[in-house]
């Protein structure tokens, strides 16, 4: 007789929200338990000359890891599981260290604070040349790799939601035998895996969507590049940025459920929009899945053309005072950083020193949870209505 688990389908053939709930999960068995403990421990037995594999010390590994850089490398279609991180930035330090000393790296004008950061400073002390480039426009982007050694990509940015034409933009790059990086935090790998379409790397913020629920600072790597995920393992190692057992188990709890957080908070999401769209004191509402947004054939392409993330950016009244007087005025909606947990986060951008020039003073970045829309509506609308 067939042993029907012999029969069922393999895990490569699961739809991602399939695996987000039914990957690293123990093997079947009586009495096997449903999850994997948290593994706290500093060090293992081990005697010896360390065979390949063994994990010796909690620095190198800890068991509590592999099952969420197992589903992890999964989602993105890797070769090989994901590599986590104590943070986003120790996941993003990372990836920056890859660039060969001196190289030029090609990176969005508009992108993550900490990454705009890091990357100004690495050029400060002559460890690389930075060019900005406005991802969105190919033609400047495909221009600038004229002697880069990386290009930098994040797509929808942050927090000016620009598209960046991803298949053509990471073929140019491995034409040109151009390291490749791209940051997913803001699609997840449910609506974009850019490994697929000829990435290199890809870095993840887990504390944003993966684990959904604004209470662990987490990060990762993910790679199908043997020799890249040695290196990146090595630098995990070597310079400390590891992550907590407890985090790490917290994170795979909360990545079990991204697919229906994901779903709630676009639809929410494209009606706010659009709402904010048409009101009288809101202008340059940036969000993907408006017809008329500059970015929203391309990410319909690239996004799966059903959901558009869950992030807007709106420029409240005229000045930055109004913008701040709209998030006082909140009362269901958190004025706070971050994005993708399940509560509604928004925060005028500019009002950190280090944000680009470009970014509007009164830009308002709101991060779309699963409240109930109406409720969110009211609460933005009652704001707005007092500027």
């Amino acid at each position: 007789m067939t042993n029907p688990l012999e029969a069922s389908q393999p895990e490569s053939a699961w739809d991602p929200r399939t695996l987000l709930v039914a990957g690293g999960r123990p093997a079947h068995g009586v009495d096997a338990a449903v999850n994997h403990p948290v593994t706290f421990t500093s060090t293992f037995h081990s005697q010896g000359v360390a065979a390949p594999g063994e994990k010796v010390y909690a620095r190198f590994s800890n068991p509590t890891w592999d099952p969420f850089e197992e589903v992890l490398g999964q989602l993105e279609e890797a070769q090989l599981p994901a590599l986590v991180f104590s943070s986003g930035m120790a996941a993003i330090v990372a990836a920056l260290a890859l660039v060969p000393a001196g190289g030029v790296l090609v990176m969005p004008r508009h992108s993550y604070n900490g990454s705009l950061s890091l990357s100004r400073e690495l050029a400060d002390a002559g460890r690389l040349e930075i060019r900005l480039v406005d991802i969105a426009d190919t033609g400047e982007v495909i221009a600038a790799l004229d002697g880069a050694a990386a290009l930098w990509v994040e797509s929808p940015t942050n927090p000016m939601l620009e598209v960046a034409d991803l298949p053509a933009l990471l073929a140019e790059a491995k034409k040109r035998g151009i390291l490749s990086i791209v940051d997913n935090t803001f699609a997840t790998p449910l609506l974009q895996r850019p490994l697929s379409l000829g990435a290199d790397v890809v870095v993840h913020s887990v504390t944003k969507y993966l684990s959904g629920h604004s209470d662990v600072i987490l990060g990762a790597v993910v790679t199908s590049d043997e020799k890249l995920h040695a290196t990146v393992h090595g630098y995990r190692t070597l310079h400390g940025a590891i992550a907590s057992p407890m985090d790490v188990f917290l994170a795979l709890r909360g990545v079990r459920t991204l697919s229906v957080r994901l779903e709630r908070s676009h639809t929410n999401s494209q009606i706010l929009a659009q709402r904010l769209s048409e009101h009288r004191n809101v202008s340059g509402v940036r969000y993907p899945g408006l017809p008329d947004d500059p970015g929203h054939e391309r990410a319909e392409r690239q996004l799966g053309g059903y959901n558009f993330g869950s992030v807007i950016a709106f420029q409240a009244g005229e000045r930055a005072a109004d913008a701040d007087k709209v998030i006082s005025r909140l009362k269901l909606i958190t004025g706070a950083t971050s994005l993708g947990g399940v509560e509604t986060l928004a925060e005028r951008r500019a009002r950190h020193a280090s944000e680009p020039e470009s970014i509007p003073e009164n830009l308002i970045r709101l991060s779309v949870g699963i409240e109930a829309v109406e409720d969110l509506w009211n609460d933005l609308s009652d704001a707005l209505n007092r500027i």
